[in-house]
């Protein structure tokens, strides 16, 4: 059953009504609806497309959040081959907010890591809503080390609120293990190519995303808090989330014109949500042709590369 968002019920309306007359022409055949179902299909198509054409930024930030939106897991599936996870950093233990491993894209060996939130209760409260602990920072780096002897690729999938905040990850190096993180992703003599899915929330993102080419899903988010958070701290009112969504250019059209991003992977109308096989066809392509732009580099020019990209963010504007 599909779930709508609330600036989405003038759409909900329209498909209610789509829904309520196409079970009305099954159960009498005789009366022929075709020509009204056949209208109705195009207005709330029309008033789709109008709609995800002007999206908020705090409208996409809803997007990125949706409970059905494809996750790591999926995009796993579809895209990589012979895949064989790996299990915690060989320093404390298990992480599942961080799945990665080893398999093949198109053929072709890669080094995998997603962040997980979780589709159903049981499996986010595993995957702690996808928000990581040190021991799955230090997981990435035990597996981007491994691609790194054996020169394969990798793959990074950033869909996370943030690092996990609680006083045991803290404990425990929170902080280090975020920097590690991304002193791997940026030492690494092969090609890396970074996916932001949904979220990519502050350090616990960029620990995946520092990255030769980082590419966006069209209505993805990309911040370093949330909106939440930042109306917390400048106007001590979370109800203000809407203008500090507005006010931080998240979205992945601002970002691109920032220079933070380098590409945007075109999603269905209406969101991935919407059309999973769609999106992740396109996500497949997008990243096909990031790696392949990055084929003749060698491991010190992969590295200047990246070190530039990330020097420059800042420096557009």
């Amino acid at each position: 059953m599909r779930s709508y968002l609330d600036f989405e019920k003038p759409v909900a309306e329209l498909e209610a009504k789509l829904e309520e007359l196409r079970a009305l022409g099954d159960r009498d055949g005789a009366v022929s609806i075709s020509d009204d179902v056949s209208r109705l299909e195009t207005k709330a198509a029309a008033a789709l497309a109008e709609l995800y054409a002007t999206l908020t930024p705090w409208q996409k930030t809803q997007v990125a959040r949706h409970p059905q939106r494809p996750h790591f897991v999926d995009y796993c599936a579809a895209l990589i081959s012979e895949f064989t996870p790996l299990a915690g950093d060989r320093s404390y233990g298990e992480d599942e907010a961080v799945v990665g491993g080893f398999g093949r894209f198109r053929g072709r060996p890669v080094c995998v890591i997603g962040q997980e939130k979780g589709a159903t209760t049981e499996a986010r409260i595993r995957h702690n809503f996808g928000m990581a602990r040190p021991e799955g920072y230090r997981k990435a780096v035990r597996l981007m080390d491994l691609a790194d002897r054996f020169g394969l690729p990798v793959l990074t999938f950033v869909d996370t609120a943030g690092a996990y905040p609680g006083i045991e990850a803290e404990e425990r190096g929170q902080a280090e293990a975020i920097a590690r993180s991304t002193q791997a992703c940026l030492a690494l003599g092969t090609p890396n190519v970074a996916l932001v899915i949904g979220e990519g929330g502050s350090g616990g993102a960029i620990a995946l995303a520092t990255a030769n080419k980082v590419l966006m899903l069209e209505h993805a988010i990309y911040s370093v808090i949330s909106p939440e958070g930042a109306a917390s701290i400048l106007w001590r009112d979370a109800g203000r989330a809407q203008d500090a969504a507005t006010a931080m250019k998240i979205t992945a059209q601002d970002l691109l014109r920032l220079g933070v991003i380098d590409g945007i992977v075109p999603e269905p109308t209406g969101g991935a949500h919407r059309d999973p096989a769609a999106a992740l066809k396109a996500a497949d392509e997008a990243i096909a042709a990031a790696l392949d732009g990055l084929s003749g580099l060698g491991p010190d020019a992969l590295r200047d590369q990246r070190a530039q990209k990330f020097l420059e963010i800042g420096r557009r504007l």
